[in-house]
């Protein structure tokens, strides 16, 4: 398919860029395990041409009215949305998930995050401080030059959800995606220069760790946003805290979400299936620990068994197939891994357990049951369809052992008592919290974790800081007063 062939590897100063020097990195296809294309890596010379054109265009973009970026911004929305099957139909070959997955989720949402900071980019001001005679006044001025470091199961959406509060502040981003999904953020690179952002303004290059590692490091690198691993961001952020830049890390999770006996239980089910199976249970905020009430423990387990018994496992651009592979080979091993570890300890396999039938990286979505506190798959982020049931008895109890890990990403409450659910939400250590539902991600909402998830928040107002600075102005209307 003509989607899947970058016209180059990187997109450098509203071009397509090449450098065959650099290591080639082969495209999987996950259904099939097929080479789909091939990207290099970026030399030395790419990482310098996309760094000085960066931060050239950081230069004029700022002195754009917040309206006129605005007015780019929507403008790319726009033509995100006209495209969004093909664009669709490269997330799905890029990540493997479900074209009825993609279809509605991936270039949408970064659709959503462009024109929602296209809206808010000539609101950015700053206040007047009244005090007395004299006055203080405040700017809100961009950061200079972002690096964003992207995951594999979002590569369109995390492209957006990163470049959209960016340039909004009038920075210039550099974005270099996962090397497992390195072709959905050239496609939103060239979008955005079409709309008309300047040369420069969003260059996408590819790379391993190594290439991160350039990125992180260079001094004329302002801010760096991962989305990635805990142990990826340890080292990230280490190496902009030399540099004292500025960061956002969205990292892993090992969310909880508990279940009262009191709740409807085909919501509880829905919530569970869409906190473990979505995205081949691929997600960072997946509320993976699913914690049930003793009463409700058997009849949740036997709805949500039935229910997984019409998951449509097949091709993903079938429109029908609602459950797709793993991204790749090696994330296919690694939960092989962690369910063989989960039998082994003594949890109970109620559903799944093993590979699927066909070619490509399909794992089967697994449910556990008898899962204890102590066990790897209760402690671990797996990420992918492995869903831990673990029983309690009383909320004191429950809130303990929710919060006894030490991810703080997401957490989820299913009840009919609001006001124990609102107590709960309140005990949560965690956050982004849900309540009666799982994983909604709107643009308008912040979203981001605590502990060793992650520092500073995607979207919303809330990511104006992040890519932002204030200088404040102390104006003296009158003498000044020295002692000597």
């Amino acid at each position: 398919m003509t989607e899947t062939q970058p016209k180059a590897s990187h997109f450098i100063d509203g071009a397509y860029v090449e450098d065959t020097a650099g290591t080639p990195i082969p495209v999987i296809y996950p259904a099939t395990g097929q080479q789909i294309a091939l990207v290099h890596s970026a030399t030395d010379a790419i990482v310098e041409r996309a760094l000085i054109s960066a931060k050239r265009a950081q230069k004029e973009w700022a002195t754009w009215t917040g309206t006129e970026r605005g007015r780019v911004l929507k403008r790319a929305a726009q033509i995100m949305r006209e495209r969004n099957r093909a664009l669709s139909i490269l997330e799905t070959y890029d990540t493997g998930k479900p074209l009825s997955e993609t279809l509605y989720v991936d270039a949408t949402s970064s659709a959503d995050a462009l024109e929602y900071f296209g809206g808010l980019a000539g609101a950015l001001t700053g206040e007047h401080i009244p005090l007395g005679q004299d006055f203080v006044y405040t700017v809100r001025e961009p950061l200079g030059v972002c690096v964003g470091i992207g995951a594999w199961n979002y590569p369109t959406q995390i492209a957006g959800w990163k470049g959209a509060p960016a340039l909004a502040c009038g920075n210039a981003m550099i974005f270099k995606p996962s090397e497992t999904t390195p072709l959905c953020a050239l496609k939103v690179a060239e979008i955005l220069y079409e709309a008309g952002a300047p040369a420069g303004l969003f260059n996408v290059v590819q790379g391993l760790g190594d290439v991160g590692a350039k990125l992180v490091s260079d001094c004329r690198v302002d801010k760096v946003s991962l989305t990635g691993s805990v142990p990826t961001g340890r080292k990230v952020y280490a190496a902009a805290a030399d540099g004292m830049k500025h960061v956002t890390m969205e990292l892993g999770g090992k969310s909880p979400l508990i279940i009262f006996d009191d709740a409807d239980l085909e919501n509880a089910v829905g919530g569970a299936i869409l906190g473990n199976f979505y995205s081949s249970g691929q997600v960072c905020s997946n509320g993976t620990r699913v914690f049930v009430q003793e009463a409700m423990v058997e009849p949740f387990l036997r709805r949500l068994c039935e229910r997984l018994d019409n998951a449509v496992i097949g091709d993903p651009m079938d429109e029908a197939t609602t459950f797709g592979p793993m991204v790749s080979e090696n994330q296919m091993t690694i939960v092989e891994g962690f369910i063989a570890k989960g039998q082994a300890e003594g949890a109970r396999l109620v559903y799944g357990g093993g590979r699927v039938a066909r070619e490509g990286f399909f794992v089967q979505p697994t449910v556990f049951a008898d899962v204890t506190d102590d066990m790897t798959i209760a402690r671990d982020e797996i990420f992918g369809p492995v869903l831990s049931v673990l029983s309690f008895k009383t909320e004191e109890e429950v809130m303990a052992r929710a919060n006894d890990t030490q991810f703080g990403l997401a957490a989820g409450v299913f009840t009919a008592d609001l006001t124990r659910a609102h107590r709960v939400v309140a005990g949560f250590e965690a956050g982004t919290c849900y309540i009666n539902t799982y994983n909604d991600a709107p643009v308008e909402a912040p979203f981001g974790g605590s502990k060793m998830s992650g520092v500073g928040r995607e979207n919303s107002k809330a990511a104006i800081e992040h890519y932002s600075q204030l200088k404040s102005v102390y104006v003296r209307m009158g003498d000044v007063e020295a002692p000597f």
